[in-house]
C-alpha cells in the first residue's frame, strides 16, 4: 500500500487508486475536464464570460485548466487565496468579499502590483481608508459594487444607494469603479424549475436595473457579475449579465444534484476509504467527518448499494449492511460521494488525480488554511 499523504508525490504516480493509503481525496480527470468544458462551452454559447469561483478547489492547477478552457479569470472568497493565486501566475482575480479591516485593504492595494485583483464594496464607509492604502502602495484598486438582490447577506440595497456609492468612488482617483455584482443564492433550492427560473429572473432584473441606473448617469459598468453553480444556466442566459462565478460544478456533488437540481454535470470528486472493522450488521470505514462533508444520508458509496450511512464520527464512518446483503470485507476499498465539495476539499492537503483509475498527477491544495 502506498502512503498517499506522507511520501513525495512522484512515488504514487502510475499506481492504481487501490494501492493508495486512505482516506484520500480523488479527482477523476476525465470527468473534471468534461465538466470544465461543459460550463465553459455553455457560457460561450450564451455570450457570457466565465470567472469561476476557486473556493471549492483552492488550486492554481485547476485554475489553469479553467483558463485554458476559456475562463477570463477566477473568483476568490478570501484575500489570502487571491494573493496565493496571483503569486502562482493567476493574475486576473475577483475577490468576492468585503474588506473592512484596514490591514486587508493595504494588502489588496499592494497585490495590485502583481496582478489585477478586483475588490468589492457595499458601503462608502470603507472608501477613504481603501483609497489611502492605494495611494500609499502607489496603485489603483478596481472595484465592483456588491448589491443585495435577495440573498440578504452582503450587498447594498437596490436603487439610490448603488448610485451614491458610485458617486463616492468617483471622488477617489486611486479607486476605479468597474461594475457591479450580486448573488442569487436564495433561489438555488427552489422547486419546481419554473418557480426557480422566475425567482432567478426577478433577482437578476434588479442587478440589470442597477447597471442601467449607473450607465445612464455616466458611470462605468463594464462588469455585471452573478451566478453560482446552482443557477449558472439561468444566469448565464440572462441578457445583461457579463460574467458568472460558478465554480463548484466542476466537481459536482450531492448538494448540487439533490438540492439545486443540476443534472448535466458528473461527479468528479470522491473520497477513497477502507473498511477498517465490521460486525455482522455494520462496517466501519476510516473516513469520518474530518475527511468529508456529510448530512444525515451522505456520504454515499459510489457504485454499490449494499451499505448505507448510519453516522460519521471524527475518524470513523459507520455504515449499516443492508438486508440480505453480504457487505464489504475488512480491507476492502469504498469510494464515497461527499455532500458538498467546498466543505470537503479544505480538509485535505492535496488532490490525487486519476485517469482510468491510475494516478496521473497530484495537485497541492495551496489555498488550504488561508482564512484571511
Amino acid at each position: 500500500m502506498i502512503n498517499s499523504t506522507n511520501v513525495p508525490h512522484r512515488s504514487i504516480l502510475g499506481h492504481s487508486k487501490f494501492e493508495l493509503d486512505t482516506p484520500a481525496l480523488l479527482i477523476d480527470l476525465d470527468i473534471l475536464e468534461r465538466n470544465i468544458s461543459s460550463i465553459a462551452t455553455f457560457c460561450e454559447s450564451r455570450g457570457t464570460s466565465w470567472r469561476p469561483h476557486s473556493k471549492a478547489n483552492k488550486s492554481p492547477d485547476i485554475a489553469r485548466l479553467q483558463l485554458n478552457a476559456g475562463a477570463i479569470g477566477i473568483t476568490c472568497a478570501k484575500l489570502s487565496e487571491a494573493e496565493m493565486m496571483v503569486r502562482n501566475g493567476i493574475t486576473d482575480v475577483l475577490l468576492a468579499n468585503q474588506l473592512g479591516n484596514p490591514n486587508k485593504q493595504k494588502r489588496l492595494a499592494e497585490i495590485q502590483k502583481l496582478g489585477r485583483v478586483i475588490g468589492i464594496v457595499d458601503t462608502s464607509v470603507v472608501l477613504g481608508s481603501l483609497s489611502e492604502a492605494a495611494i500609499e502602495a502607489g496603485t489603483t484598486v478596481p472595484l465592483l459594487i456588491d448589491i443585495d438582490i435577495g440573498m440578504d447577506r452582503t450587498g447594498c440595497f437596490l436603487g439610490d444607494e448603488v448610485v451614491r456609492i458610485a458617486e463616492s468612488i468617483s471622488n477617489y482617483p486611486s479607486l476605479r469603479l468597474e461594475g457591479i455584482m450580486g448573488y442569487e443564492g436564495h433561489v438555488l433550492e427552489i422547486s419546481p424549475q419554473a418557480a426557480k427560473e422566475n425567482a432567478c429572473s426577478k433577482a437578476l432584473a434588479g442587478l440589470i436595473e442597477s447597471r442601467n441606473s449607473l450607465t445612464n448617469r455616466g458611470f462605468r459598468c463594464d462588469i455585471v457579475s452573478a451566478g453560482g453553480t446552482g443557477s449558472y444556466a439561468m444566469t448565464a442566459a440572462t441578457e445583461g449579465i457579463t460574467e458568472i462565478q460558478a465554480g463548484g460544478g466542476i466537481f459536482m456533488d450531492a448538494f448540487y444534484r439533490n438540492m439545486c437540481h443540476i443534472d448535466e454535470l458528473e461527479y468528479a470528486l470522491t473520497i477513497l476509504s477502507t473498511v477498517s472493522s465490521r460486525t455482522k450488521n455494520h462496517v466501519v470505514l476510516d473516513a469520518g467527518f474530518k475527511s468529508l462533508s456529510h448530512t444525515d444520508t451522505y456520504p454515499k458509496p459510489m457504485n454499490r448499494d449494499d451499505i448505507q450511512l448510519r453516522y460519521l464520527s471524527a475518524e470513523h464512518g459507520v455504515f449499516d449492511i443492508c438486508k440480505n446483503c453480504e457487505g464489504p470485507n475488512i480491507g476492502e476499498y469504498i469510494e464515497l460521494l461527499p455532500w458538498y465539495s467546498d466543505s470537503t476539499t479544505f480538509l485535505h492537503d492535496h488532490f490525487i488525480c486519476l485517469r482510468g483509475g491510475v494516478v496521473e498527477c497530484v495537485w497541492d491544495i495551496k489555498g488550504r488554511g488561508m482564512l484571511t
